[in-house]
């Protein structure tokens, strides 16, 4: 040893000592979001510097390019990140304690792919000398990375050691749903908004790329769609857009789901092709008459013009081809009576006595077996089986193909589909919207817990029928979003979703958590600032330096 070493060292383990050592509010409490099923910190609540030449190496051999890019990259973050805790956890110094040079990853499977359902477990082991992270599947090993790097903290970079992690999320089904059309975000937002879904263990980027307002997405066989339909022609998003964003997603563990919506919302359509579209730009809602739309931004797909097949199964194919994700959105929501009822076709239809539920009926009839043929699980909107007014009967839409997404009426269209024997995706539009309203700074408020109080508790559904929830998704809807406020929408309000779906919003003893999550989140939203999100607070950071005290309840 030179001279200067000991010099160093010293210098090193005082430095190690400010930055992760107990120094005002501190807590024993290790913040990962979300909350791992099981998760012990043995005390004496230890950590110990991260080696400069800290790696992540694999047992075995493997070639799948999408964990050799999430090694990389937590192998960096972990480097680098030096985050700052608002309140530094609470550890015991040994200087004995040697660095940690590297984190062993075992995979059983790592060339399973990414698809429903796929397993995402892990089993972390963080000691003194030695760090372990095993897995079944590349999926559940990026989970695992995520966890290890929220370990991490401080300058230079120590990692809590006597941690054992067991971890498995409830739901398989956890995403966010952005709508690409009424308003344009360009790639990089998305990009950013995947990147933070994979930070939250968020696995299904739900991509409404169309609607009435704007068909942005550039396909080989229908170009004139995007031609006209867009924007601008710098507001689109190309084939190798949707590579990248697709190739993005599957190195951080997240599906891409597309959506185009049909026969509803597709007023931009008609700027390509204006004799398939009925009541293309007219006024939504006529001083007299039927309403022509839900919102501004007419056009409905004609059923009965066998050219409206012919484009929309380009579009289909197209789409599918672009998107490898095994489950294709139809759309299928918000069936405008009126709009269908302005186009002569249609009134001699009706006035022959048929109605709109068979003119509904007439197009799944077209298109559904159509992406059934390209081997895809169809995802409908509710409104095609609950629908009041156009609905087609469930005898349409066999239930090992099918899949419909809520967003109305609160769990009690939840309950009518798993009734019904249909997988679900939960998007109610009474807790699930972002372009709602944000809340309030209080924590520890029971508030947050009033479901509008109108579903009385029947003893839950049996067992067979709750496991027909695949999950749930929160949706930003862009009529009043884009890119200045992309990232405060979604985060944190999404990270609550995360950690409900991942463990569930209660503690051991089953009371939900209110206070201890907002603590917590506080802290994730703090890290994820830091990486790059744009999160918005959810509490004065007073709040955060007088523990409790923001709380209604001491």
């Amino acid at each position: 040893m030179t001279k200067r070493e000991p010099t160093l060292l010293l210098l090193l383990q005082l430095l190690f000592l400010l930055s992760c050592s107990c120094l005002t509010h501190s807590t024993t409490i290790i913040n990962v979001w979300p909350k791992p099923r099981n998760l012990t910190w043995t005390p004496p609540y230890q950590a110990t510097l991260i080696a400069s030449t800290f790696t992540i190496t694999t047992t075995t051999p493997h070639h799948n390019k999408h964990l050799s890019a999430a090694v990389t990259r937590i192998q960096n973050l972990v480097k680098t990140e030096h985050h700052h805790p608002l309140v530094p956890p609470g550890v015991n110094i040994s200087t004995n304690l040697p660095p940690l040079e590297s984190l062993t990853l075992t995979i059983v499977d790592p060339d399973a792919g990414l698809v429903h359902d796929v397993d995402e477990s892990y089993t972390l082991s963080i000691l003194p000398s030695l760090a372990t992270l095993t897995a079944n599947t590349t999926w559940g090993a990026m989970r695992g990375l995520e966890t290890f790097s929220q370990l991490a903290w401080g300058r230079p970079t120590c990692i809590a050691v006597g941690v054992h992690v067991w971890d498995s999320p409830i739901y398989a089904h956890r995403g966010i749903m952005v709508d690409t059309s009424r308003n344009y975000y360009p790639l990089k937002d998305l990009l950013r908004t995947v990147e933070a879904m994979s930070m939250n263990k968020l696995n299904v980027f739900h991509w409404h790329v169309t609607d009435s307002h704007s068909f942005p997405l550039v396909l080989p066989s229908e170009p004139t769609l995007a031609e006209k339909g867009a924007y601008a022609s710098h507001m689109v998003y190309s084939p190798e857009d949707v590579k990248t964003i697709v190739e993005f997603g599957l190195d951080r563990g997240v599906r891409v789901l597309p959506e185009i919506d049909s026969p509803g919302h597709t007023g931009s359509w008609a700027l390509a092709y204006p004799d398939i579209v009925t009541c293309a730009n007219m006024f939504w809602w006529p001083a007299e008459g039927d309403l022509l739309a839900a919102e501004p931004g007419t056009g409905h797909l004609n059923p009965l013009n066998p050219k409206t097949y012919q484009v929309l199964k380009n579009v289909i194919r197209d789409t599918t081809t672009l998107f490898p994700e095994q489950f294709y959105h139809s759309g299928a929501d918000e069936v405008i009576p009126g709009c269908w009822k302005t186009d002569p076709t249609i009134q001699k239809y009706l006035s022959d006595g048929g109605t709109l539920s068979q003119l509904l009926e007439k197009f799944i009839n077209n298109t559904l077996p159509f992406i059934l043929s390209l081997n895809r699980t169809v995802v409908y909107w509710e409104d095609v089986l609950l629908d009041d007014t156009v609905h087609v009967p469930s005898t349409m839409l066999p239930k090992e193909h099918v899949i419909l997404q809520t967003w109305n009426n609160g769990h009690n269209n939840t309950k009518k589909l798993v009734s019904s024997g249909y997988r679900t995706i939960v998007s109610s539009s009474q807790f699930y919207y972002l372009d709602c309203g944000h809340g309030d700074f209080v924590g520890n408020n029971s508030i947050y817990d009033d479901q509008n109080g109108n579903v009385k508790d029947d003893g839950g559904s049996c067992e067979e029928e709750a496991k027909l929830v695949l999950g749930g998704e929160v949706a930003l809807w862009s009529e009043q979003a884009d890119t200045p406020v992309l990232d405060a929408r979604i985060w944190p309000r999404s990270c609550a979703l995360a950690e409900a779906l991942w463990s569930g919003n209660r503690d051991e003893k089953g009371r939900k958590r209110y206070a201890e999550a907002t603590d917590r989140l506080n802290e994730w939203r703090s890290r994820m600032v830091s990486r790059g999100i744009g999160a918005e607070p959810i509490q004065p950071l007073w709040c955060v330096r007088n523990p409790g005290m923001c709380n209604t309840v001491q």
